[in-house]
């Protein structure tokens, strides 16, 4: 398959829902022609199949890391945030703490209220079920067999589990499954790991490429625009090159990537199109716009206990000799995602499902890892699961090799505002719990007794994303939804858009698991399409 000869379907992006959707056509009846396209590399960086490499894969930009920034934000001090996407075959499953979280039944139960037919919980579960392979086994909520390993972590920090009992203390109820019966509770969570080393969306869908004759993976190779016979999609440019699309164009660049692609291939908000002298083949104003994240804070401390990371010699050489565990059973400290626990919390009794989300690290993790510290500590995250506040994102350049202006608006909304605190607050409570406080941990930002301003002043210092961008080429019913339930781009033909970037509202959860669902959801539509 000739790059000129293009394929029946082309799938631009490799992150998790362009795997799904390539692997599943490939291997549909009659075995359509598939072309995967993507900017980044075909081969992770062996930091990626370690799991505790990704103390090292987010901070810093690669060919691995778009690592973007986003524009000042307001409501932050005027301060830009950090974006980091992944980059290569695996897309962000390259370089994220590998959590396997769904989000909430009422999540997708809403989608289908806006108009979202076909995305109900109870559309969505056998979905996620299919996709699983979980290592204790198939029920009600989980299966076995599917592309993705899901396992129970390796080596767990004491710590995490000092912090999970922290929490019981503090009230919250213990739950060994987030993705079983109800959600609420404090636990472990599990993980996209076999054997005890990551296992990336690349890696589980389409394993080393080689086994299907009709799916060529062509990465390392920019998609510049889409291209259009009349108002359909025939193809895209690819170094300057038409690849020939004889069925469909599926974008699956993210929710960064598939609004710029879009853009730049003519359907966006028009004025803005033209003011960077891009033709307007639609006006489709919704395109960039709805975009969330879940905003979060994060308590660091400092301390010295057993199974805690720091960028100092007494825990790279334990690293060292924990090498061979790693190397031979699969088990030690470089199993570790780093954010081996978490919950889910309702803000307040009267709150009718959780609303705010806890991630444990057992390492500080000061802006991202970017500002390291010699010291071993522990970090606590919570963020708003549901955030009302919404940004976009827009073109800086008519190029897709400039970063595009990325705008999440946080805490615009101010009940935001008020639900982070509330957040900071339960966070306090719960370091301050006797199975945390014995260990007389140091706050590396504050006193750790700030009254409702300080803690008010810390967020505004230090909150910022926890890397689940969403929306911005919004699924829904009405005319103005950038996609239809079946995820064709409303205003031209032979396109559709499978990835986070579709969801009408963000999950309550992490979303690797929602966006290779999503993958799979749209194979289907296509398949039942071009029957």
């Amino acid at each position: 398959m000739s790059d000129g000869a293009g394929a029946d379907f082309i799938v631009v992006g490799a992150g998790p829902a362009g795997c799904a959707v390539a692997a599943r056509l490939a291997d549909a009846p009659g075995r359509p022609t598939v072309c995967l396209v993507e900017t980044g590399p075909s081969t992770p960086s062996w930091l990626s199949r370690v799991p505790m490499g990704i103390a090292a894969l987010v901070p810093f930009r690669s060919r691995h890391n778009y690592a973007y920034q986003t524009v000042p934000q307001v409501h932050l001090g005027g301060r830009r945030g950090y974006v980091p996407r992944g980059r290569g075959v695996g897309g962000s499953s390259l370089i994220n703490a590998m959590i396997c979280t769904r989000g909430q039944p009422e999540d997708y139960d809403g989608w289908a209220t806006l108009g979202c037919t076909s995305w109900s919980w109870r559309d969505v579960l056998p979905v996620f079920r299919g996709i699983e392979d979980n290592q204790r086994g198939a029920d009600d909520w989980h299966g076995i067999g599917g592309p993705l390993p899901v396992s129970d972590l390796r080596s767990p920090s004491p710590m995490s589990r000092a912090f999970v009992e922290a929490a019981v203390q503090c009230g919250y109820p213990r739950n060994d499954d987030f993705n079983g019966p109800r959600q609420e509770g404090v636990g472990l969570y599990q993980v996209y790991q076999r054997d005890g080393r990551r296992v990336d969306a690349g890696r589980a869908y389409l394993g080393d490429g080689k086994a299907r004759p009709n799916l060529r993976v062509l990465a390392g190779r920019p998609v510049q625009r889409i291209l259009f016979d009349g108002h359909r999609a025939g193809g895209v440019l690819v170094g300057g090159q038409r690849m020939q699309a004889r069925r469909e164009v599926v974008v699956c660049a993210g929710a960064i990537g598939s609004p710029q692609l879009l853009m730049l291939s003519g359907i966006g908000p028009g004025a803005h199109l033209r003011e960077l002298g891009i033709g307007v083949l639609r006006d489709a104003p919704d395109v960039g716009e709805n975009l969330q994240d879940h905003i979060d804070y994060t308590a660091n401390l400092r301390l010295r206990a057993e199974g805690l990371f720091g960028m100092n010699p007494a825990t790279l050489a334990r690293m060292a000799a924990s090498a061979g565990a790693y190397r031979h059973r699969g088990e030690g400290m470089l199993t570790s995602n780093a954010a081996e626990a978490g919950g889910f919390l309702r803000s307040r009794p009267d709150v009718g499902r959780p609303d705010l989300q806890l991630h444990f690290c057992i390492g500080m993790v000061d802006d991202h890892n970017r500002r390291m510290h010699l010291s071993t500590g522990m970090a606590l995250h919570v963020c708003v699961l549901r955030p009302a506040s919404r940004g976009r994102v827009r073109l800086a350049r008519a190029d897709v090799g400039k970063a595009p202006l990325i705008d999440p608006n946080f805490l615009s909304a101010p009940e935001d505002r008020e639900l982070l605190v509330e957040g900071a607050r339960i966070v306090r409570r719960i370091l301050a719990a006797p199975a945390l406080a014995a260990y007389g941990a140091r706050p590396l930002y504050g006193t750790g007794s700030e009254d409702d301003e300080g803690l008010r002043a810390l967020i505004r210092a230090h909150a910022d994303t926890i890397y689940h961008p969403v929306g911005t080429c919004r699924m829904g019913a009405d005319p103005r939804a950038v996609v239809d339930p079946q995820l064709r781009v409303r205003g031209v033909q032979g396109l559709r858009v499978a990835d986070a970037s579709v969801m009408p509202t963000l999950i309550s959860g992490n979303t690797e698991a929602p966006s290779a669902m999503i993958g799979e959801m749209a194979a289907k539509f296509l398949l039942a399409d071009n029957a």
